[in-house]
């Protein structure tokens, strides 16, 4: 298992509706999470710098396999399609990033 962490910014104008949207994430977007070997995945809010921090643990045997089948998904496409536009990634990410990965410095079970 692998925990990640990510960092992006959101649009102030849009933190209410993204809210809302991931209150009611569409069954056929989690179901494709799970399949693609994310586990405990979850989104935090940090106002009023109007960031998001996601973690999740990965599950699976090769990630960029996994991603690509997700990233083929039709209802995960259009899931993105939505709410791509509401963020705004950081000016420091790294070329070709959209979420941007955090080190992890400590864990403790």
């Amino acid at each position: 298992m692998i925990r990640m962490g990510q960092i992006i910014g959101v649009k102030p104008e849009e933190i209410e509706e993204y809210k809302r949207l991931h209150a009611e994430v569409w069954p056929g977007v989690l179901e494709k999470i799970r399949d693609c070997g994310i586990r405990n995945y979850t989104i935090f809010l940090r106002e009023p710098e109007n960031l998001l921090f996601a973690y999740m643990e990965y599950h699976g045997d090769d990630w960029d396999a996994d991603q690509a089948k997700m990233a083929a998904d039709p209802e995960t496409q259009r899931w993105w399609e939505i709410n791509k536009p509401k963020q705004a990634p950081l000016d420091t990410r790294a070329e070709g990033d959209w979420w941007s990965p955090l080190e992890e410095v400590f864990h403790v079970d």
